[in-house]
């Protein structure tokens, strides 16, 4: 080969080796790092070109001494917090303002007591705890050793969800323990709901400008140096661009006598050129019921047909209710607009500091039509449309390997339905999908998930742990496993209520252990018995299998509700590591840890 003539024969022969075992986007991307690097050598860079498995891309030369680059360090559970924080760092990029991008576990907690300009972008997971990357860096900051930072100057953007009492939980305790050590806020923090953009470009506009006044632009013989993760595939459609994907099935898969009602869906991404791997998650913008628009309007008293203007946005009320507002999901800033219509006692309690139960039970059983009809107040057109926060999309784990389904993508939703006050009640997307049928379109994107993603070595073993709905994503995995045939051991760990009814992909699993495909498959269905039984259980009945097989390099995941099937699990690891391992409970924790920043224990969970 003439391009490798300047290379010796052993060289030649490692490279030809590395291009066979790489598709072409992947050698694609391989060419501009090395590009990078050959220009970084001849400029004088100084800066490693790998840090912690992330690509660190520099042009130039490398920053001058007297000033560190601002650090942009991301917390994301589901990848929207990365995508934010990619953003702001594109952004920087392109104007020549040196920074770095860091992922939380891939940031040395050392280096925080030399930082001079730290931005922290983060999602809360759940009832206000950090997002699995964020752990380790959240309970340092919390703990003893954190250093005086009185040198530092930062922002915060928190990315949450108003439906839960402690919204953007996290965000604001980093923003109060940086201003505890002495660091200075450049900005206030940002607590950017569902609709994250109307919080998150503000909040980039704003702390961009500060970084101009603080004069870290650098001149032409100096370096911007981003550290990024692994490159993906860009799809062109996007959650404000999405893709219209016609229904090629829709399929109840739950028993007639089940109490679930589960269904599986298969949408066709023909021509579409989007891409997606095992592990993301489907984006997919509703629309509300029209019994329920109806219900809201006419409680209070509203003409449908009035017009209303938002920014640059003007419908009709029946229009904004039905595509652009939240109605099934109550949330915080709305109940507190409601206790200044009404000033009713009980709204007031509830959103008092002392109120956290009372607003956790509020926001978990009603809907916006609920509170409407328990604090009967004024409103006009203009108001509600303001007061309700804006329709967002939902995400569901992707049950499937495109390698193996081609142009197509599927999903496992549970229809949420149930009554409340005698009334019908229901989620709005799953609601959305119950009533479309085989041939209808749907918008649809693309959600990356980088952090919840199969081994690259094909033959390491891996452990799924996924109840219900949870199990979508591992009939992805072991889709891909197959496709792949490498010799890594496969283990499923599979819960719901009945055998019978709710046996969610019986045949597939039980095809693929007769072929091999699958190895082990323990389930657990919880009301077979007097005494339920759950995933979780049936973990501690293999404990010493689990722990040899991670001990030996397995990878763990966990798919399915964050509330409490989560927490029991991870539990059980602790209790695994110390039953089967040894371990006291603090080595147990550390183990788990460790694992999880090793990239081998992942959870999606919701």
């Amino acid at each position: 080969m003439p391009a490798l003539s300047r290379l010796s024969a052993t060289t030649q022969g490692l490279i030809n080796q590395i291009a066979d075992e790489l598709d072409p986007a992947a050698l694609n991307w391989i060419s501009g790092y090395l590009a990078g690097v050959a220009h970084a050598r001849t400029s004088g860079a100084t800066a490693s070109l790998a840090q912690n498995g992330l690509a660190l891309v520099p042009s130039i030369a490398a920053p001058a001494a007297e000033q560190k680059p601002a650090t942009i360090l991301f917390g994301s559970q589901t990848g929207n917090a990365q995508r934010v924080a990619e953003q702001f760092a594109l952004r920087l990029q392109q104007a020549g303002i040196a920074h770095r991008l860091l992922r939380a576990d891939r940031y040395k907690t050392r280096e925080l007591k030399d930082e001079q300009l730290l931005y922290v972008v983060i999602s809360t997971q759940g009832e206000g705890d950090p997002p699995d990357d964020s752990i380790a860096f959240f309970e340092f900051l919390s703990g003893a050793r954190a250093p005086k930072l009185g040198h530092l100057k930062y922002g915060v953007l928190g990315l949450g969800d108003s439906s839960y009492p402690l919204f953007c939980g996290i965000a604001e305790k980093i923003d109060a323990r940086l201003s505890e050590l002495g660091a200075q806020r450049l900005l206030d923090t940002g607590l950017a709901d569902l609709d994250i953009e109307t919080v998150a470009i503000p909040w980039q506009n704003q702390a961009f400008e500060l970084l101009e006044q603080e004069q870290v632009k650098q001149t032409t013989a100096q370096s911007n140096v981003t550290v990024l993760g692994p490159a993906t595939h860009q799809n062109q459609y996007s959650r404000t661009a999405p893709y219209l994907a016609t229904v090629l099935a829709h399929q109840i898969i739950t028993g007639r006598d089940s109490s679930k009602d589960i269904r599986h869906y298969e949408l066709s991404l023909e021509g579409s050129g989007i891409r997606y791997q095992p592990g993301d998650a489907l984006g997919i913008w509703p629309r509300q019921n029209p019994k329920l628009v109806t219900a809201v309007i006419e409680q209070l008293e509203l003409d449908p047909t009035e017009t209303v203007r938002v920014q640059d946005q003007e419908h009709s009320l029946e229009t904004w209710l039905s595509q652009y507002r939240e109605l099934t999901q109550l949330t915080k800033p709305f109940l507190t607009e409601l206790a200044t219509r009404t000033n009713d006692s009980t709204l007031h309690q509830a959103l008092s500091a002392d109120g956290l139960s009372h607003l956790q039970r509020l926001l978990d059983t009603h809907q916006v039509i609920d509170a409407l009809q328990r604090f009967p107040s004024q409103w006009t057109a203009t108001d509600i449309v303001h007061s309700l926060r804006p329709l967002a999309p939902r995400m569901y784990s992707i049950a499937s390997s495109q390698n193996v389904v081609d142009e197509e993508v599927h999903l496992t939703v549970a229809n949420v339905q149930y009554t409340f006050n005698e009334q019908a009640r229901w989620g709005v997307t799953t609601d959305y999908l119950a009533h479309i049928a085989e041939g209808d379109t749907v918008s649809i994107f693309i959600d990356a998930n980088t952090r919840f993603r199969l081994p690259e070595d094909p033959d390491r073993d891996i452990i799924m742990i996924g109840p219900g709905t949870g199990v979508a994503p591992f009939r992805a995995f072991l889709q891909e496993r197959s496709f792949t045939a490498g010799q890594g051991r496969n283990w499923l760990f599979f819960g719901n209520p009945h055998f019978h009814s709710d046996f969610l992909y019986q045949t597939e699993w039980q095809r693929a252990l007769e072929e091999g495909e699958l190895q082990r498959l323990d389930v657990a269905f919880s009301r077979e018995q007097p005494e339920k039984v759950y995933v979780q259980h049936r973990l501690l009945e293999q404990a010493a299998d689990v722990y040899a097989w991670i001990q030996g390099g397995a990878h763990v995941y966990v798919c399915g509700d964050a509330k409490q099937m989560a927490k029991d699990v991870h539990q059980a690891l602790q209790a695994i590591a110390q039953q089967a391992g040894g371990l006291t409970p603090e080595q147990a924790r550390v183990w788990l840890d460790e694992l999880a920043a090793q990239g081998r224990y992942a959870r999606d969970v919701y």
